[in-house]
Formats: structure tokens, sequence, C-alpha cells
């Protein structure tokens, strides 16, 4: 199954959590934070503006993004998990 999102949406994969830290203390899950860096995997066509002409999106399928930390619907298709966002849910792009 394939997702196409609407006007300014955008379906993203969450990158995971570390299970470690950087000294090597192994994390529960509970312990864990929210993932905030996503794989961009759809993008919608853009929001219609009031003068009635889409507007681009900024994002492109592939980019790594950085959420907001609660933001999105997650969904969950054929055993993989998707977040879907508005555009303005993401606050940078990773390069």
């Amino acid at each position: 199954m394939k997702l196409k999102p609407l006007a300014d949406r955008v379906v993203v994969t969450m990158v995971e959590a570390e299970e470690t830290t950087k000294s090597g203390i192994i994390l529960t899950a509970s312990a864990q934070e929210k993932p905030q860096i996503a794989q961009v995997v759809a993008v919608g066509p853009g929001e219609v503006g009031d003068d009635g002409k889409v507007k681009p999106m900024t994002v492109k399928v592939g980019d790594k993004v950085i959420t907001s930390k609660y933001s999105g619907t997650e969904v969950k298709i054929d055993g993989v998990e998707y977040t879907i966002l508005k555009q303005g849910d993401i606050l940078a792009i990773v390069e």
C-alpha cells in the first residue's frame, strides 16, 4: 500500500531512538526519548493559499528532518509505522 498525503502534509518514518548512551549505558524502552529525527517518505502537493495558488513544499522525499516532539498522527501500514504531519510541524532539515 502506498501513502499519498494531501495538501501540506508529510509522511515520515522515525529514526530509531538511541538504545545506549555515549558512555555505554543501555537504556530501557521507558527511559528512551521519543525520536525527533525522521526520514521523509512522501510529500503532499502543497497548501492552497488564499489566492488559489499552491504554495510549494520545502521538504522532499529522502530528507532527514527534525519534527516537533509530539506532533502528527501515527499510523501502521503493512507492519511499518509512519507519522503524518503538517509541514509546519517540521522544525529543520538535517544536512
